[in-house]
């Protein structure tokens, strides 16, 4: 049986596996989803990829589906509330950057009719391919990155530095850095 030739990053477990396989790196242009990403980016800073995987669950049912409508709406109660939540990251500063992060994309929405007009717009509208061969070579921020991060900080964003916005970029597909030898590089 010959086997499938994958990232090494997601060897670890089932559901970072199940992740790679089925979701990082795909073109992904749902507002929603979108701001899922941005949240549990900004939820990892410091922190593994496999953490937030673990807690994810826990985290849509705590911020209400990743709604950016529903989240830019609470209180303080519902933030204290967060703060003693186990199933996510109880970190004071992340949990507030998600609520201030809800209205400036509710903003950007309205802007620019959808966040994901927005923010492809830093792509050209189309992801952009990379040849690495191993992983090592993928880098931890890009120009694009910066600029993304620079822009998103104008416009209100916290927890949203140019590493937190490169690895956002690799979640959503707006770069496949799949390895070559990976399965997933061809199918996207």
């Amino acid at each position: 049986m010959k086997q499938i030739k994958r990232c090494t990053w997601c060897e670890k477990t089932d559901l970072e596996r199940e992740y790679h396989d089925k979701e990082w790196g795909t073109p992904l242009y749902d507002d929603q989803k979108l701001f899922e990403f941005l949240i549990l980016e900004g939820a990892q800073a410091g922190l593994s990829w496999s953490t937030i995987l673990n807690k994810r669950e826990n985290y849509r049912k705590s911020f209400d589906d990743f709604n950016p409508l529903l989240v830019s709406k609470y209180t303080q109660e519902k933030l204290e509330e967060l703060l003693l939540n186990k199933g996510i990251i109880r970190n004071r500063l992340k949990i507030n950057a998600a609520v201030s992060n809800a209205k400036a994309f509710l903003k950007v929405q309205e802007e620019f009719g959808s966040f994901a007009s927005y923010i492809w717009q830093f792509t050209d509208g189309k992801p952009i391919v990379n040849q690495f061969k191993t992983e090592e070579e993928i880098p931890a921020k890009t120009a694009i990155s910066e600029k993304m991060s620079k822009d998103l900080k104008k416009r209100g964003f916290k927890f949203i530095g140019p590493t937190i916005c490169y690895a956002f970029m690799q979640a959503t597909g707006m770069v496949n850095d799949h390895v070559v030898s990976c399965f997933r590089y061809r199918e996207l």
